[in-house]
This record gives structure tokens, C-alpha cells and sequence, in this order.
């Protein structure tokens, strides 16, 4: 090899600071994008160039934040997931709907991460969502991919009538459930889903201590 020759996911000024796993966590951060890319292309061309364009700075974005630990829980870099326990139940049973308002009222804020517990007719997951309008009058948030919900948490727009919609209040123990992909059908724990890569880059914006402010990952 070459000694003159840098990894391809290193800048040669970034050398000595990259943290450890960053390239392992890249090939597997770049190899499952692309097959989504792959079997779920959208028909608009600028649209695919887009997405393509931004690959780049998005994985390194994810994966300087997963290869640094910044969160609580197990990495496993091979597969760019990360790994914790997996309660037998899901915890958002035990997050109220007046928790969450409680929450809610004296949280939301524009860029602010929530969770979402998707129930399926057959399984359910928590998932990571972000807050991007607030409608104080009507005591709604708008998250970016599952719109309305009530401060309750109740969902105010019907996705499917195989799926139920709550949003929750941040815990760690519903955080780390939707960082790892947990799941769970009537019989107990399933295996884990993949995250993709928008959930992956909102975990880095996650305060892990208290759930109230969004924060910025800051590349060096």
C-alpha cells in the first residue's frame, strides 16, 4: 500500500483525531444507506442526486457521534447500531398522557427530540421524532415525520387503521429503546429493527441528562 495513501473515509488532516471505529462505522453506515437507496428509490432524479450529494456529510456527522460514545449505551460498531438490555415490556407503558403534557408545556421547542411509540396490529417500537411546530392555542406539536399530536400525546392525524400513534415523554428507558430499535408483539421481545439514518443523526442531538434542550454535535 501506498504510505502516502489516506483511508478513504479520512481526511489527511483529520488523521490523528478521528475517533476510534469511524471507518468501520462508515463502510456500515454507507453500505446499508446505499441498499435503501437501492430498493426504495423515488422517481425524481434531483431528488436521488440530492440525497446522494448530502451521503457524505451526514454518515460522518453519525458516525464521529457513534465512534465518541456519547451516549449511555453499548456500540456495536460493525453494524452502526448501538446495543443495550431489552426490557420484556416496552416502557412506554409507564409514561403518562399527563406526564407528557406536563412535558410538553414546559419543553417543546422547535428542534427538540421526542419519542414515538408506533403500534403496529402485530408489533410495536418507539421511535426518535423531532418537534418542528408548536401550536400553543390548540396545545398541539407538529413532529416532522408523524405531524399532530395533542400535549397528551395523542396522535391528531390517522396514518392507517393498522397503526396507532402516542407520543411520549423522553426517559431513558424509552430513548434508549428507540436508539436501539427494541421491539415487542404480543408474545414479548422481537428481534430489533435498523434504524436509519435520520434517527441515527437526531440521537446526536439527544441531552441526555435531562431531555429538555436540543443540542448541536459539534464536529472538531
Amino acid at each position: 500500500m501506498d504510505p502516502n495513501q489516506t483511508n478513504f473515509f479520512v481526511q489527511r488532516n483529520d488523521l490523528d483525531t478521528t475517533p476510534a471505529h469511524f471507518a468501520e462505522l462508515c463502510t456500515a453506515l454507507y453500505e446499508r444507506e446505499l441498499m435503501t437507496l437501492a430498493t426504495s428509490l423515488p422517481d425524481d432524479k434531483s431528488l436521488i442526486q440530492q440525497k446522494i450529494r448530502g451521503l457524505p456529510h451526514h454518515i460522518r456527522h453519525a458516525a464521529h457521534f457513534m465512534a465518541r460514545q456519547i451516549s449511555p449505551l453499548k456500540l456495536d460498531s460493525h453494524n452502526a447500531a448501538w446495543l443495550a438490555k431489552q426490557p420484556g415490556k416496552c416502557p412506554a407503558d409507564k409514561v403518562t398522557g399527563a406526564a407528557t403534557e406536563q412535558w410538553l408545556s414546559r419543553y417543546a421547542t422547535p428542534g427538540l427530540v421526542a419519542c414515538v411509540l408506533v403500534e403496529h396490529y402485530d408489533a410495536s417500537h418507539i421511535e426518535l421524532d423531532s418537534i418542528d411546530r408548536i401550536d400553543t392555542g390548540k396545545a398541539q406539536v407538529h413532529v416532522n415525520k408523524y405531524r399532530w399530536f395533542s400535549f397528551e400525546g395523542e396522535a391528531q392525524t390517522t396514518r392507517s387503521q393498522y397503526t396507532r400513534l402516542t407520543l411520549l415523554k423522553p426517559t431513558k428507558a424509552t430513548v434508549s429503546a428507540a436508539c436501539c430499535g427494541h421491539r415487542w408483539n404480543h408474545r414479548g421481545k422481537v428481534s430489533p429493527r435498523t434504524l436509519s439514518l435520520r434517527e441515527l443523526l437526531l440521537a446526536s442531538s439527544l441531552d441526555w441528562k435531562h431531555f429538555r434542550h436540543p443540542v448541536k454535535f459539534q464536529l472538531d
